[in-house]
């Protein structure tokens, strides 16, 4: 049975802007003041260009620093969001380098620390601009290490200790930052959340993390309503924002205005190893509930001297950063990677594909990131005359698909490169950025620092080259990879297996060392003797036209033979698309193999906290009453 294919064309723009809203980041509250003046101000009040005010105490670290009475504070300029064509500090430093040294940090192994890295550019690179955000708040490489030891003095004043945890539940923002470097100088552990939890998701990382501070945005406030807070540790909420905001019940508020505003307390700052476990990052919890990583400082340091180096970074780039700072490719590999390399970043408050073009231009951006779907929403936008007017040289994109990567890079004039990692074991391969992409290439392991091998998911055992299995790994350097997990032993242990790091991804190492990603172990279907990428499927079907989004899995069915069948959870653009067409569609696409036998139309697909979809909730329904199955209808895949 043969049916006309219909032609491709674009969504309308009204589906791609309810996309926009669904992802979660929305705009916030502008906020920050002078964070290098001893001014009593409020978080969200501004400063008029050349008012001056006293200079604070400078610590013992950074005395070679410019120490003048008198500082011009920091503009705020505008509300938050965009508000002029190109930021201030993104015009070209025209300052000569300082003699005998290079924008990219170059420092001994056992100074892999975040608090070394910004003690290091701030003696280097002084008050060149750093960060620029949505808001309008500036950062030099100075400020930014300045006021991040008041943090960690006024911190260690509300009884933070080392090792103890601050809870952060911010949106993107000079004050996440500064509540980052000022824990992490304190010895303490920062642990970004999501900024969509609530309830029982929210609930379980605060309790899992069971901090002695809370710091959050007034708008997000409200989140805390609906969890149980008894029992916990807790002493002080920080807020940022509206000063007056509630506190989370049992502690005490205090405006972050008040972090910033105080006096170094040199014996509050501590010097961390490359060991110390910095930062712990919640996984989203596909398969139950998530878990902490614990993160030593070389973690964080490698992220970003990985990302740095796969992309020759240098004070001359601009890098564009619209991804939650809660997130690592944000925090360790955008920021961490321009703090290492010297470069400027603008940090948008959140993404969105309608207005992303417009900010990459007006930021005069060279190099941004896109995770997941976020290049085929851009792509997807209506094309203009001005896709290529534009600084940007390079987008790292993962993944990339091979209906819509090449017509990107040719439509907007830039290059993709690609990468392999997780939060738990680093980013461990990235492709050459001169090099054609080709999707699903991770591109060569960074041997430096890691050890790859494709193993048998069932035995351990490794496979030969090509052959698809599981992706395991281990450091060379203990301090660039995680500790485990925060208070889970048994997921630890689950995780590491005779030595490896097992990280529930399929994938294969071709004949000239290159990792190849093909999809999560668990979405890997099993046919014929087959092993089905589930994720290759989806791109397929998400290309159609009358196709939103997509989620395909394996099911068992009558008359499999024991083996799993392919079905495929679709929500449609509108009216559901005819399942004989969608089956064409999918058959002049991809193997006879991989084409669905099961379609079933649904108006939403469940997510979990950072958006990942629960399939373990579609395989548990399998089969169900609404589930169209073409053999009912005698459709046969054509050869």
């Amino acid at each position: 049975m043969k049916r006309p294919l219909r032609e491709h064309v674009d969504p309308p723009t009204e589906a791609l802007l309810q996309v926009d809203d669904q992802t979660g980041w929305k705009e916030g509250r502008a906020l920050r003041p002078d964070v290098d003046q001893q001014v009593q101000v409020t978080i969200g009040s501004r400063v008029a260009p050349g008012d001056r005010a006293e200079h604070a105490h400078v610590p013992r670290a950074v005395a070679s620093h410019d120490t003048d009475d008198e500082l011009s504070a920091i503009h705020l300029g505008g509300e938050a969001g965009l508000a002029v064509d190109r930021p201030a500090s993104y015009t070209p430093a025209t300052a000569p380098e300082p003699e005998g040294v290079t924008a990219m940090l170059d420092l001994p192994k056992e100074s892999w620390t975040l608090v070394h890295a910004v003690r290091a550019q701030a003696q280097r690179l002084g008050e060149r601009p750093f960060l620029t955000f949505s808001d309008g708040a500036t950062l030099t490489f100075g400020e930014i290490d300045r006021a991040s030891d008041r943090v960690a003095s006024t911190l260690a004043q509300l009884g933070v200790r080392p090792g103890d945890r601050v809870l952060a539940l911010a949106r993107n923002s000079a004050a996440f930052l500064l509540a980052m470097l000022g824990a992490q100088k304190r010895g303490a552990i920062f642990t970004p959340i999501n900024t969509e939890l609530k309830g029982s998701f929210l609930e379980h990382q605060l309790r899992n993390a069971d901090p002695s501070v809370v710091l959050v945005d007034d708008e997000l406030r409200s989140a805390f309503d609906t969890v149980d807070v008894s029992g916990l540790t807790a002493s002080h909420t920080v807020v940022v924002g509206d000063p007056s905001t509630r506190a989370v019940p049992g502690t005490v508020a205090v405006p972050f205005a008040e972090l910033v505003d105080g006096r170094v307390d040199p014996g509050a700052v501590v010097t961390p190893t490359p060991q110390d476990v910095c930062m712990i990052m919640y996984t989203s919890g596909t398969t139950g509930p998530s878990k902490g990583v614990l993160m030593p400082h070389g973690h964080g340091y490698v992220f970003g001297l990985g990302l740095a180096r796969a992309v020759r970074l240098s004070p001359e780039d601009r890098y564009y950063v619209c991804m939650p700072l809660f997130h690592a490719n944000a925090l360790l590999m955008q920021v961490v990677g321009c703090l290492l390399a010297g470069t400027p970043a603008y940090i948008a408050r959140r993404f969105s594909a309608s207005t992303w073009l417009e900010e990459v231009r007006a930021t005069n951006a060279t190099v941004t990131n896109a995770l997941g779907v976020m290049p085929e929403f851009i792509f997807r936008q209506p094309p203009t005359a001005r896709d290529r007017e534009h600084r940007l040289r390079l987008v790292m994109a993962v993944p990339i698909a091979e209906e819509w990567g090449a017509a990107f890079e040719e439509r907007f004039g830039v290059r993709f490169f690609q990468g392999f990692g997780m939060t738990e074991c680093n980013i461990v391969a990235y492709s050459d950025p001169a090099d054609p992409v080709l999707p699903g290439c991770a591109g060569p392991v960074l041997s430096d620092w890691f050890e790859v091998r494709i193993v048998d998911p069932d035995t351990d055992e490794p496979l030969p080259p090509d052959a698809v299995g599981e992706i395991a790994v281990r450091p060379k350097l203990a301090s660039c990879f995680s500790a485990g997990y925060h208070r889970m032993p048994e997921k630890t242990v689950e995780a590491w297996r005779n030595l490896w790091f097992h990280t529930g991804d399929a994938g294969r190492v071709d004949g000239r060392d290159r990792l190849w990603f093909v999809d999560r172990i668990k979405d890997c279907i099993r046919r014929r003797g087959e092993n089905i990428s589930s994720y290759e499927i989806e791109q397929v079907l998400n290309c159609h036209p009358a196709v939103t989004e997509s989620a395909v899995i394996g099911v068992r069915a009558a008359g499999a033979g024991g083996e799993e069948e392919v079905k495929a959870c679709i929500v449609p653009a509108g009216a559901p698309p005819d399942a004989l067409d969608l089956l064409d569609w999918c058959a002049r696409r991809m193997p006879r193999s991989a084409v669905p036998r099961f379609l079933e139309f649904v108006p939403a697909l469940e997510k979990t906290a950072t958006g990942k979809i629960r399939k373990q909730d579609l395989r548990a329904a399998g089969v169900t009453p609404s589930t169209w199955d073409r053999e009912s209808v005698g459709y046969i895949v054509p050869r």
